[in-house]
């Protein structure tokens, strides 16, 4: 089945942004290659998960990126990813994000929660995309991540929406959030994705729609719903815990 599903959506996607400085010398190009030669790539040899998504600040919610995350799954429960604006590989470094189960975050403690973004919202909106995955493999493992949470730092903004952003990394590191209603992501900012690497969200959000039933409440889903200027409305299955839990 996995050979002969379609993939799509792997087209490049350059940095938006070049960071100043002088070209690189001989000398630098010389320890380059030595070290491509002599030394290995470590751990990051095992970020090899591939994924896309958008992300609101949570501070700042009209401040909104596109992230490319290479993620290592570390074990069933916990993943961690290195966020670029690019697929290639001039792509910058722009930010982290930790992804957990559920299990693993109804254990922290509640002042920490705050920290952590729900993600059914971009699983079943079709939001989160694998790229280069065929359909059935991405389908299994948006599965695996239903119910589960991330936290996130972006620490360079070099794309506002579709515009390039800073130069070079500024200020302290935001935390980012998750779009868990229709209408708060930026159109714009979906569709030049989608443009570019040759993906429908919406055919990717009818495909998950057998999802819906393992979509369970999740804490933070309403974080931003009063947050952005137009009307928002819900996405079917996502939905706050507190929300749907009876009051005493």
């Amino acid at each position: 089945m996995l050979t002969l599903a379609a993939c799509t959506g792997g087209e490049p996607v350059d940095a938006p942004v070049d960071p100043p400085g002088a070209d690189e010398s001989t000398r630098t190009d010389v320890l380059e290659a030595g070290a491509k030669a002599l030394q290995d790539n470590g751990p990051m040899a095992k970020f090899d998960v591939y994924l896309v998504g958008f992300h609101p600040m949570k501070e700042d919610p009209q401040h909104q990126m596109e992230a490319h995350h290479f993620c290592h799954q570390v074990n069933e429960d916990f993943a961690q990813c290195s966020l670029f604006d690019g697929n290639t590989a001039e792509a910058n470094l722009t930010g982290v994000e930790y992804i957990i189960s559920e299990r693993l975050f109804q254990q922290l403690p509640a002042e920490e929660r705050s920290f952590w973004h729900p993600h059914n919202g971009e699983i079943l909106s079709g939001q989160l995309v694998a790229p280069n995955l065929p359909s059935v493999a991405e389908e299994e493992l948006m599965r695996s991540k239903m119910n589960s949470y991330g936290k996130t730092w972006h620490t360079w903004s070099t794309r506002h929406v579709t515009q390039p952003g800073d130069e070079m990394p500024m200020g302290p590191a935001l935390l980012a959030w998750s779009f868990s209603r229709d209408g708060e992501v930026q159109p714009d900012l979906v569709r030049s994705r989608d443009e570019r690497m040759d993906i429908d969200t919406e055919e990717r959000r009818r495909d998950r729609q057998e999802l819906v039933g393992l979509a369970r409440p999740q804490e933070g889903v309403d974080a931003l719903r009063d947050a952005f200027p137009g009307p928002t409305t819900p996405i079917p299955g996502v939905e706050d815990k507190a929300a749907a839990t009876p009051q005493p």
